[in-house]
Parts: structure tokens; C-alpha cells; sequence
């Protein structure tokens, strides 16, 4: 989805996610990146990442797919993103506005690669906690 056109189609995201409904090649990175905007939304970082590790695990068990796949440091990076741009969201858009805006510019799972190797991605360590970027830091 590139575009939402009520919070209804992101509640709906956050449900299908959350209980495991929407299939598993249907979960995109912009509706990766819907939920982490949804959740920290609702509380600070930290809390965001717990749910949205357990979640991420508990999806991925449910699909039977490998729960070695989860990587911390992705996930909290995406987070940090999202966070730095709700901050500067002066403007205090709607949540519908921010969704699409944060789909505007981050939709594209590449870009973390602007920030950190391969190598460090995919090594262990990253794979468990969070890894400071090696290419380019988060402003």
C-alpha cells in the first residue's frame, strides 16, 4: 500500500498484524513501518520496541518461519527513524498524515543500507542488540 485514505486501513494493518491474520509475504516493509509509527504513537520507544519484537517473533512462529530472522538492530533503527521524524513533526499532522508521510520518505527497506554494511547487519550481535550504524549516523 502506498497510500492510506483513513485510519481505518491502518488500524485494520495493526490488527492483521497483531493476531497473525495477514499472510506473511502480504506484511510489507510500509506496513512494517505503519505498525512502528502506530506504536510509538502510543508510547515512548522503548515500550514501542517490546511490542513490536514480541510481535515480530510471535509473527513470524505463526507463519513457521525461523525466529532467528528477527534482528534487533533493524528493527530499532526503523524505530529511532520513525521516532526522530514524529519529533519533528512541528506541525502535529493527523495520524493519517504522518503514516503517509513516513511512507513518503521511508518506503524502502534499502535505505537502511545508507547507514550500516551488510556485514554488521547480518552478524550476530546486530541480530540480537542494537548496533550503533558503522556507515552513517542517525541524526
Amino acid at each position: 500500500m502506498d497510500q492510506y485514505r483513513n485510519e481505518s486501513e491502518i488500524e485494520a494493518v495493526v490488527r492483521g498484524f497483531e493476531t497473525c491474520q495477514t499472510a506473511g509475504d502480504a506484511f510489507t516493509h510500509g506496513e512494517h513501518l505503519t505498525v512502528a509509527l502506530w506504536y510509538l504513537r502510543d508510547g515512548n520507544e522503548t515500550a514501542a520496541l517490546s511490542r513490536m519484537r514480541e510481535g515480530l517473533v510471535r509473527f513470524l512462529a505463526e507463519k513457521g518461519e525461523d525466529a532467528g530472522k528477527y534482528n534487533e538492530t533493524i528493527t530499532l533503527f526503523w524505530l529511532k527513524l520513525i521516532s526522530q521524524f514524529l519529533e519533528r513533526d512541528e506541525e502535529h499532522h493527523t495520524l493519517l498524515e504522518k503514516v503517509n508521510a513516513v511512507l513518503n520518505t521511508m518506503n524502502n527497506s534499502r535505505l537502511v543500507f545508507d547507514y550500516y554494511s551488510e556485514e554488521l547487519l547480518r552478524s550476530e550481535a546486530a541480530k540480537k542488540s542494537w548496533m550503533a550504524p558503522d556507515l552513517k549516523p542517525l541524526e
